[in-house]
């Protein structure tokens, strides 16, 4: 945890003091820059844009509340802010091809890795991917998220509900090509 005397020598303008903040959030904040991008490049787009924000405006932090959950805020903001600014161009996924899916009960093994699950969420058309991060990660609402994207609450529960599904598809699809890859 950081504590204040290094956010004050940081809004005095300290850079040795502000490398220090910088790469103390760098690891875990990128981590989540990642969750919302298509690509690396992308990621790294929002999380240098977030930090120049964080800079901005540390002279606004109160010093009251959690600094680590108001870095993380602008962070997921401006991923959202990128989302909305790109939204033309995100991919979209016709509905029926996740509705007409059958699905079988699948379960996530207990011993499913962190990169297999996010290699999964890669996958995610843009809109479920927002959606699924923003309430099953974050812990917004469906109404604070639809506040954030323009959406209506019953959009962001059924994007939710669309995203579970597809995550399940994937995850079936994946196993599958384990098992292939196994028996060959």
């Amino acid at each position: 945890m950081l504590d204040e005397a290094l956010i004050t020598k940081c809004i005095e303008g300290n850079r040795a003091a502000q490398e220090q903040l910088y790469n103390f959030y760098a690891r875990r904040m990128r981590g989540v820059c990642v969750r919302y991008a298509k690509s690396d490049f992308e990621a790294e787009d929002i999380f240098q844009e977030a930090f120049v924000k964080v800079f901005r405006y540390l002279k606004n932090f109160k010093m009251q509340g959690s600094f680590d959950g108001w870095v993380r805020r602008i962070v997921v903001n401006t991923a959202i802010d990128h989302y909305k600014a790109n939204l033309s161009n995100n991919n979209q996924v016709h509905l029926d091809v996740v509705e007409d899916y059958q699905l079988c009960s699948v379960e996530m093994p207990a011993d499913l890795e962190v990169e297999d699950m996010m290699r999964i969420l890669e996958k995610l058309p843009d809109g479920y991917k927002m959606v699924f991060n923003l309430y099953a990660i974050e812990g917004y609402s469906h109404k604070e998220i639809a506040d954030m994207l323009n959406i209506s609450e019953g959009t962001s529960k059924s994007q939710l509900s669309k995203s579970r599904k597809y995550i399940q598809v994937l995850f079936q699809q994946n196993s599958i090509e384990e098992n292939d890859t196994r028996t060959n």
